[in-house]
């Protein structure tokens, strides 16, 4: 009888040992957890900032290419009016002819 009882004691000490190593595990995950949750939000934050410095960037060259290309078109229309409209009236006729077939 008292080996019985102190077999219990053995297994509801071990039992108990058991829960409270389980109890520590589920703190340490819920801590990681959160660790993870914090570094994934830090770099899609990152990713985020960089997406948005690159599109900036490529809009600003944009900008400067569409205007350099307008410059470049209004110097050709004042240094060769009648080439330029030359040009636009081919376009014009180009484009009645092709919307005419329809």
């Amino acid at each position: 009888m008292a080996t019985a009882k102190s077999e219990n004691l053995d297994r509801s000490e071990e039992l108990e040992a058991t829960r409270e190593a389980a109890r520590a595990a589920l703190e340490n995950l819920i801590q990681a957890k959160e660790h993870f949750k914090k570094a994934a939000e830090a770099a899609g934050l990152d990713a985020k900032h960089e997406a948005q410095e690159k599109f900036h960037r490529g809009r600003d060259k944009a900008e400067a290419v569409g205007d350099q290309l307008s410059e470049a078109a209004l110097n050709c229309v004042v240094d060769k009016p009648l080439t330029t409209l030359g040009i636009a009236f081919l376009g014009g006729f180009l484009i009645a002819q092709l919307m005419g077939r329809r």
